[in-house]
């Protein structure tokens, strides 16, 4: 199961949110065994306030078994993090799983 966080973050927050994020990901991959990484749009958003990035934090090959567990915790660093606070909007999580090849 992979998780895809979208938002959008102002410029001025970016520095802090990556340091956060980044700090926040180690922790979860070491304790999930999984990879993760960060993502941001090339350019800013056309419509909506101007200068706004889209972000997206990555998680990928969490066990199905273990995806509530998951969730559970990435709130929680999420919380613990405060990166919340650098945030402009709400987070948006999307999971995702593969698809099975037909024979």
């Amino acid at each position: 199961m992979d998780f895809y966080i979208y938002y959008r973050v102002r410029p001025e927050h970016a520095a802090a949110l990556q340091t956060r994020a980044t700090a926040m990901q180690m922790t979860l991959r070491q304790t999930f065994g999984i990879r993760a990484g960060i993502k941001r749009r090339p350019v800013p958003v056309e419509s909506g306030e101007p200068n706004m990035q889209t972000w997206m934090e990555v998680y990928l090959a969490v066990p199905p078994e273990a995806s509530d567990d998951f969730a559970v915790a990435l709130d929680r660093a999420v919380q613990q993090s405060d990166l919340a606070l650098l945030i402009d909007g709400q987070r948006h999580v999307e999971r995702f799983m593969d698809v099975s090849p037909c024979a």
